[in-house]
């Protein structure tokens, strides 16, 4: 049998899956605070400088001169990171998230050559030493060096994190196991704001944080190998070792389970694959380029969730500010940024099911880069009000009704077998782009009805 018919035997989301897709769910709680860690660390209080007039300060001698006014413990308090110093918390995020972008790309295409969770475990254990370096940081500069590392590590198994979630259980479960992913990750951000309420000094701040990360990686232990990566690499022994693992902790019996060999294609991917084979093969070239610039759900949904977010954008352009009904700007604008956010979580569970498997983590990870620029970029719209007051909501106008049609480039994957290898992104199922009517059905019956 092939993958898909193995995890009905096994069980698409049985006990096991669901505890294993729980330790890795977690995980993005611990991603999220590290995420959000500069925020609180990096508070600047209120103070004042007791500076005789024409009397000019050495950077060395301001602390003797610097009164906080308030009870704040910050990395700004404890090394002075105020007045010409003051960009230094700022660089220390920047890094953060720079290493974030390197990690979105380095780890993708490791993953998909040597495993996933190799490189998961190893990117875990790293981000938490990394993180006791932050906490324990003698100086900013070792403290910047840190989170530029703990970026690196958290962009990597962020996304190894997501495609194990997808691969530990059966495809029409995907959705499901992607949005407890993004939900968890924004649950974290508003658990870490409470954790800061109640521990203030930042070094505790940081430790208590970063210990959870211990706990995740003892229990990430235990976790198997995917065993869809396995079977794309030809590893079929292993995959069904795997699968019958998972089934006796299902308490499902599959004794005789027994995948179709696959070891020819496995050795000849493992040649072929990486991040080039994004421009070099024609039906992953169309779908990098179009997902890089939507980033966005599935086919019907893109398209519905995106054109509703430039709607609403647009609508902004012809109310007045200060209306005081249910239709303003503000109104409208939340409804964008739902749109947007429904929007954006089906992204990796739809990117996922466009990629194969031995290629499903680069492609990921270069789509998340691009994420990640639209961010960086994204700070500078709201300056175009000095051009006109309309000027933003016309930008996000634009981009969200252009990413909705180009979403229509994009197959269906709704009720579909993900593809494990690239020779199956030949195949009609997954290579077409534009759909007929006829095609929607089964192919046998549109083998039976065309003869």
């Amino acid at each position: 049998m092939d993958i898909e018919a193995a995890f009905h035997v096994v069980g698409e989301f049985g006990p096991y899956q669901k505890r294993a897709v729980t330790v890795l769910v977690l995980a993005q709680v611990y991603m999220a605070c590290q995420s959000m860690l500069i925020v609180l660390v990096g508070a600047t209080p209120q103070y004042r400088i007791d500076q005789p007039d024409g009397v000019q300060f050495s950077q060395q001698e301001l602390p003797q001169h610097v009164t906080f006014t308030e009870e704040v413990d910050s990395i700004v308090t404890e090394w002075f990171l105020i007045r010409q110093q003051a960009y230094k918390v700022s660089l220390a995020g920047s890094l953060f998230f720079a290493g974030l972008l390197v990690g979105n790309v380095v780890f993708g295409p490791l993953s998909d050559k040597i495993g996933r969770r190799p490189v998961y475990l190893t990117g875990l254990f790293f981000e938490v030493v990394f993180g006791y370096v932050t906490a324990f940081a003698p100086s900013f500069e070792v403290f910047a060096a840190s989170r530029l590392l703990v970026g690196l590590m958290n962009g990597g198994i962020g996304l190894v994190c997501f495609v194990l979630t997808q691969e530990y259980v059966g495809k029409s479960y995907w959705a499901t196991t992607g949005t407890l992913t993004s939900m968890t990750f924004a649950v974290g951000i508003a658990l870490f704001g409470a954790l800061g309420y109640f521990i203030r000094p930042w070094r505790s701040l940081a430790v208590v944080a970063n210990s959870s990360g211990v706990l995740l990686f003892l229990l990430s232990v235990t976790l198997p190998e995917s065993p869809r990566w396995l079977y794309s690499q030809g590893q079929t022994e292993r995959a069904e070792e795997v699968l019958c693992y998972m089934a006796a902790r299902n308490g499902n019996a599959a004794n005789s389970l027994m995948l179709r060999r696959v070891a020819a294609a496995g050795q000849h991917h493992r040649r072929q694959t990486g991040v080039l084979q994004l421009v070099i093969h024609p039906v992953l070239r169309l779908r990098t380029m179009v997902l890089m610039y939507v980033w966005a759900g599935r086919r019907k949904s893109m398209a519905s969730f995106l054109c509703l977010a430039g709607s609403a954008c647009l609508c902004t352009m012809f109310i007045p500010e200060n209306t005081g009904t249910l239709l303003s700007v503000t109104s409208l604008a939340l409804v964008g940024k739902l749109m947007v956010s429904a929007a954006f979580n089906i992204a990796y569970v739809y990117s996922s099911e466009l990629y194969p498997t031995v290629i499903r983590n680069a492609g990921l990870g270069v789509c998340s880069m691009s994420c990640r620029v639209g961010g960086i970029l994204a700070p500078f719209v709201p300056s175009m009000r000095a051009l006109h007051t309309s000027m933003p909501f016309t930008v996000f106008c634009l981009s969200g009704l252009s990413a909705g049609c180009l979403g229509l480039l994009l197959p269906e994957t709704l009720n579909r077998p993900a593809a494990e290898t690239l020779e199956e992104l030949s195949s009609p199922t997954h290579g077409r782009v534009l759909e007929s009517k006829a095609l929607l059905y089964e192919d046998d019956k549109w083998k039976s009805n065309h003869k």
